[in-house]
């Protein structure tokens, strides 16, 4: 699987040649200055915000993962395909290759801790043949803070993204196949009471006209290079004819207002889709890390306050109404317990943005404690003692809004219940029970595979929660059929079949692919509220956007000499005509228009559910256009050419001539 590029190297390899970058580098040296407010002054340069139609607006990774520690392919949606689009493999794919610019993916800090501890893989046990055993002359080896040797039956998974698809050796399967089977629970929580919700990113919003979501992102040389004014300032931009002028003097203020309104064409849709989820009995929903992109940069950061204040507002408002539950989840690079300096500074900025993100919301109190910050502890750096206690000292420099909203969740790769709970117990902090991870990171000694064992410590988990007084939370997601080894299991399946055993009053946030449809698919199959409400949707047809109205193409004619008797009757019709008004050309009515808020809404019918493996269907059909002349069949007794062109006379004697010029020239070629 491609790793995911530091800062540094993905804005050298997605900046014009032209276009100087300088991006800072992080080191331990002084900590970067704090974030400094800007205005909210506007330069006047109106951006399209569309990704449809300006190559510079990406879509964020992280909103179309499961969530954001799921990184293999395969769990998100191929753009190329919804688009209908031909892959190109000069042009960096922000979704595909997961390359970010976030200081956060600072990937020479951990994967260097990781190559010092973890066990080898297939490629370097065959002579370091392969990516895993590849080394870069500059890269370093990092010994870890400390040598204490971790149990060899404990799992040594440290890579955060640890690729479930890697093939796996026949150890590693035998071991999967040794394994005792689940002890699944089998309690539905039935009738539901409580709220499912789904992360970031709608996928029939996303492709509804015009697209509708929250994690428009950009680069970090697009930012640069909106620094500069348009060749045109009297001209909207355009993506050829009306650029940036780098010749011209930059300005970083320019540049910030590019960000801002992408940042507010992000916010501005969150009223909408939490509409759209009210509608379809949705009440829980994700909010993605990169709705404000660079946020927390080192450099290119910036305070959300004053000029997100009014819109952030607006969408607590809207969320209050509706009764709508929001959280975070920042991503796996925000870890508090490494032991590299740069990596400590870059979460607390992190972690201070996401706390700023949902303080602006201005929820009433009891939403605004439920608005959490849902954390990982991350890489275990080969001694987890050290590293509890690093995140314990981390953890005390916090500002209290962010204690306030922090819970940590048991993951899939290093940190179980058992080892998280006595540490959220210790420093009240609730904690979040993901059934997926659960089922792959556990401790054996005291507990079995599967849903029924853990039944068990839900009074302690849930006292977690309610010592704080925040609505506890819980995750679900299942792993793909074919997954055999833990680390194949941790790629989720797009849907999930059932229910976990939880209180039939919990809040639980479905992790899937296919986000709102997984939740659908849950409604439909246990009957739940809401679930009469939903549709399927007609396969690349939607109803509920207005399509662009074009007037009659008129036909122009090349005017024929009139003999008079027609010019006669011409001046006898228009006489009698005089008083009608029916000289006027008539034009079609347009259609019907749908209202503002009816866009994107399913249409009276709700058909907004597409099936498994179907997504398709939230796209038009690709219109193929066949060249000129393909399948075209010759008239009788006629020679049509390549480009469907009857054979002239002329064109055999031009053929001909061209025919006899080059043999004569070959001719002449050969005597010399």
């Amino acid at each position: 699987m491609p790793k995911r590029k530091s800062s540094t190297a993905l804005a050298q390899s997605t900046a014009s040649p032209d276009l100087p970058i300088q991006v800072p580098v992080v080191g331990d040296g002084p900590p970067a200055p704090k974030r400094v407010a800007r205005g909210s002054r506007s330069s006047g340069r109106k951006v399209s915000m569309n990704p449809d139609k300006n190559a510079n607006i990406l879509d964020a990774p992280e909103a179309f993962r499961a969530s954001p520690d799921a990184d293999t392919k395969d769990e998100r949606m191929d753009l190329d395909k919804m688009f209908n689009k031909e892959k190109d493999e000069s042009v960096p794919s922000l979704v595909e290759n997961g390359d970010s610019d976030t200081p956060l993916s600072e990937l020479s800090d951990i994967e260097s801790l990781v190559k010092a501890t973890a066990p080898p893989t297939k490629a370097s046990k065959k002579g370091g043949k392969g990516k895993a055993a590849k080394e870069t002359p500059n890269e370093k080896t990092v010994e870890p803070a400390t040598t204490k040797k971790a149990d060899a039956k404990e799992p040594q998974f440290l890579d955060p993204e640890a690729d479930g698809e890697e093939e796996a050796d026949e150890e590693e399967i035998k071991a999967a196949l040794s394994r005792p089977p689940p002890v699944n629970s089998d309690v539905l929580p039935l009738p539901w009471k409580g709220r499912l919700g789904y992360a970031c990113l709608n996928t029939y919003l996303r492709f509804s006209n015009p697209p509708v979501f929250s994690s428009r992102t950009c680069r970090i040389a697009s930012i640069l290079e909106n620094r500069h004014p348009l060749s045109n300032p009297n001209e909207p931009p355009h993506a050829t004819k009306n650029r940036p002028d780098k010749e011209k003097p930059a300005s970083v203020r320019r540049g910030q207002d590019f960000v801002e309104q992408l940042c507010l064409a992000n916010v501005r849709d969150i009223p909408k889709m939490l509409r759209w989820n009210d509608r379809y009995g949705i009440k829980f929903m994700r909010l993605s890390s990169e709705m404000f992109p660079f946020a927390s940069h080192p450099e290119y950061g910036y305070k959300l306050a004053p000029f997100a204040s009014k819109d952030l507002a607006e969408v607590g408002k809207v969320a209050a109404e509706l009764g709508h539950r929001l959280t975070t989840h920042p991503g796996q690079y925000t870890q508090l317990g490494s032991p590299r300096k740069s990596v400590i500074d870059n979460a607390l900025r992190d972690l201070d943005y996401h706390a700023e993100m949902l303080s602006l919301l201005k929820l009433p109190s009891q939403q605004d404690r439920d608005a959490v910050m849902i954390l990982h502890l991350g890489g275990v750096f080969g001694d987890k003692e050290a590293t509890l206690t690093r995140f314990r000292e981390n953890y005390a420099t916090l500002p209290q809004g962010v204690k306030d909203r922090l819970v940590l969740e048991n993951d899939d790769v290093s940190w179980s219940v058992h080892e998280l709970l006595p540490l959220c117990e210790e420093l009240n902090i609730p904690l979040v029970l993901d059934y997926h991870h659960h089922n792959i990171i556990f401790d054996a000694t005291q507990i079995r595979e599967g849903t029924k064992d853990i039944i068990d410590l839900y009074p302690r988990i849930l006292a977690t929660w309610k010592r704080k007084n925040i609505t506890p939370k819980m995750h679900y997601s299942e792993p793909t059929p074919e997954a055999i080894t833990g680390r194949q299991r941790r790629k989720h399946n797009p849907r999930v079949a059932t229910l976990p055993p939880c209180p039939n009053d919990m809040d639980l946030m479905i992790e899937a692919k296919d986000k709102e449809q997984a939740v659908f698919e849950l409604m439909r199959t246990f009957k739940l509220p809401g679930f009469e409400k939903i549709n399927d949707m007609l396969p690349h047809v939607r109803k509920d956007d207005n399509k662009p109205v074009k007037p009659p193409a008129s036909k122009k004619k090349t005017p024929r000499k009139k003999t008079k008797k027609q010019i006669k009757i011409e001046e006898q019709n228009d006489e009698e005509n005089e008083d009608d008004n029916d000289s006027t050309a008539s034009t079609p009515e347009p259609p019907s228009l749908i209202s503002e808020n009816e866009i994107g809404m399913g249409g009276p019918d709700g058909r907004v559910y597409w099936p498994p493996g179907q997504e398709h269907w939230l796209r038009p059909v690709k219109k193929i256009v066949k060249p000129r002349g393909e399948n075209k069949k010759a008239p009788p007794g006629k020679e049509v050419d390549e480009q469907g062109r009857i054979v002239t006379a002329a064109m055999r004697r031009r053929r001909v001539k061209e025919e006899e010029e080059r043999v004569n020239k070959l001719q002449k070629e050969g005597e010399g």
